[in-house]
């Protein structure tokens, strides 16, 4: 069998919903996270479902389906990580179904790090070491590991690091 993960694609604005039909009737498993929201028109109050993440869905597929997915009408591209298509762990999707299910109204917050905040690593070598941001360049960011009464200084992604 071959290995499938999840993806993240960017498609055009407010495609989202007709994006992941077409790969649908493509035979391609999608989910595109929806949000339930209460809007208020004049004359009533209508409950819609909107995207959690305008312009962005996933796709379950083999490396083999990606260029299926790519000539799907709407696509713009996968998102990329370090050159390569990002990959969505699968608690990442479950744990955003879950929290959909249960809440309405959701709103996205942007991670932002800061110096001196307290912050996990989530790959490599010092998976699940904490730290403290020292400092930020660009898309990396300088973490002090605490250790043996030393700070071990280095040098991460920021997409290596989870608020702590």
């Amino acid at each position: 069998m071959k290995e499938q993960n999840w993806y993240a694609i960017y498609t055009k604005p407010r495609w989202e919903k007709k994006v992941s039909k077409l790969l649908t009737d493509r035979d391609i498993i999608t989910y595109c996270p929806l949000n339930k929201v209460r809007r208020r028109w004049s004359d009533r109050i209508k409950t819609v479902w909107v995207p959690l993440l305008p312009s962005y869905l996933f796709v379950h597929i083999s490396m083999k389906e990606m260029q299926k997915v790519r000539e799907t009408p709407g696509v713009i591209n996968f998102v990329y990580i370090e050159g390569k298509p990002a990959i969505v762990r699968d608690f990442e999707v479950v744990r955003i179904r879950k929290f959909l299910n249960e809440f309405e109204n959701v709103e996205l917050v942007p991670f932002i790090l800061r110096k001196d905040q307290r912050v996990m690593i989530n790959q490599g070598l010092l998976v699940e070491e904490e730290g403290r941001i020292i400092d930020l360049k660009n898309n990396k960011v300088e973490v002090a590991i605490e250790s043996l009464n030393y700070n071990l200084i280095a040098l991460f992604d920021k997409s290596k690091l989870i608020n702590n």
